[in-house]
């Protein structure tokens, strides 16, 4: 798509190059290292990565068998990232055991103490859903950005100090690790699926069940839903059972 409208550096906003060619549907862009995955006509999966200054990664410009090499070693490095995170989308959701280390207060094998990720706070959720994007995978994320990204989502408030603890508290639960020699971090195998069960499950599931469960619903609407009549069943059967506890004491 082409737009009459001249860019330059000082135009503020960001904008990308795209093409769109009938019978091909994008499903991820990654930014960074512009790795563009889409389904070819329907048919197959294809995964696209583009470099476009080596120099970003330590590569030189010069035509060589050494700078081919490398490069291609980054794009492949690309590739396998999305492959693996795609992967662990697909993974069964962690074990009762991995999912209370998670959300209770452990210690590290150092005998750190690492404090517990409780599952539907609005901090937790707010966390994980920053992270989890695809575009994270490549370059990693660092604390200002995520502080950013965390008051964006306006669910909770966030400070750099409190990007250092939470930094902190998720390496020690083992959901990120550092990315040497730079402060930046990516999600590990676990982190990446725990993050996906807690920002599914509660946008998916608990946060959808949880407004038909409001008491403030007009009947109509309650009528329309299985849940809340059998929700309004019980409270009536709890409120009769107390009543009667209360009479026969």
């Amino acid at each position: 798509m082409v737009f009459h409208r001249r860019v330059t550096r000082c135009t503020p906003g960001r904008f990308r190059a795209r093409v769109l060619t009938r019978g091909v549907d994008h499903a991820v862009l990654l930014l960074q290292v512009l790795a563009a995955q889409y389904f070819k006509e329907g048919r197959a999966l294809r995964t696209e990565t583009v470099i476009g200054d080596s120099k970003d990664f330590g590569i030189g410009h010069r035509v060589c068998a050494q700078n081919w090499y490398a490069l291609r070693a980054v794009g492949e490095s690309a590739n396998r990232c999305l492959g693996d995170a795609e992967a662990a989308d697909a993974q069964p959701a962690p074990d009762v055991v991995t999912f209370a280390q998670v959300t209770r207060p452990s210690t590290t094998e150092e005998g750190l103490y690492a404090p517990g990720l409780g599952f539907g706070e609005a901090r937790v959720r707010a966390l994980l859903a920053a992270w989890v994007g695809f575009c994270h995978l490549v370059p990693g994320f660092c604390s200002r950005p995520m502080v950013e990204r965390v008051r964006g989502l306006g669910t909770a408030p966030s400070t750099a100090r409190q990007a250092t603890y939470d930094l902190r508290r998720l390496k020690r639960k083992g959901l990120i690790m550092k990315l040497a020699p730079r402060h930046r971090y990516q999600l590990t195998s676990l982190g990446r699926r725990v993050a996906v069960l807690f920002t599914k499950t509660y946008g998916r599931v608990l946060a959808p069940r949880w407004r038909a469960l409001d008491p403030r619903l007009s009947e109509d609407v309650v009528a329309r839903s299985s849940l809340t009549l059998a929700w309004r069943k019980f409270e009536r059967m709890l409120d009769d059972y107390i009543r009667a506890q209360l009479l026969a004491a």
